[in-house]
């Protein structure tokens, strides 16, 4: 496994290795102790899989409080995975980064505390497969509305699919308010 650092601090981007031969591939998608090595020491306590159309949008979400470290891969399918500094005391407050993940390069996104996340759906299907470091707590979910211009993420769609909840979602301001 490598880790790069993605543009925003605290935000990494996990490269497993891959084994291809004439049958297919094989990767480890989690080793605690590889990932210990390279500085990732979270406990990781749940594991989560969505299933998403293309065009579709989910996000941006985050937690209040202690909040949950996510890692976050493509299993099947493309998607544009985003996140959004909402860490007030950061020097990149508001500002967004976005990954491709897929079932190709494995690639994986990890997404810190104090971030909100997303992603876009750019394939047909795509299973999103992530682990969290602590319980979902309904009363301590926020969103953030997918096309706030303050943030200006650059979707690479225009009409997404998006569920009640996140057609609703505030802006950044009025979500941190």
């Amino acid at each position: 496994m490598k880790i790069a650092f993605g543009r925003l601090a605290g935000v990494l981007v996990v490269e497993p290795d891959v084994y291809r031969d004439e049958r297919g591939f094989f990767l480890e998608t989690f080793n605690r102790s590889h990932l210990s090595e390279l500085g990732i020491t979270t406990e990781f306590i749940q594991d989560n899989h969505s299933r998403s159309v293309e065009n579709t949008i989910r996000g941006l979400h985050f937690q209040l409080g202690d909040g949950q470290v996510k890692l976050v891969r493509a299993a099947r399918g493309r998607i544009l995975d985003v996140v959004v500094d909402i860490r007030s005391d950061s020097p990149t407050f508001g500002e967004w980064e976005g990954v491709e993940l897929d079932d190709e390069t494995h690639r994986q996104i990890y997404v810190p505390v104090g971030f909100a996340h997303g992603f876009c759906v750019m394939s047909e299907v795509a299973d999103v497969c992530y682990k969290v470091s602590a319980a979902y707590d309904p009363s301590l979910e926020r969103g953030i509305a997918w096309d706030d211009p303050r943030i200006g993420i650059s979707w690479p769609i225009t009409t997404p699919l998006l569920s009640e909840r996140d057609q609703h979602n505030p802006s950044l301001a009025d979500a941190l308010a």
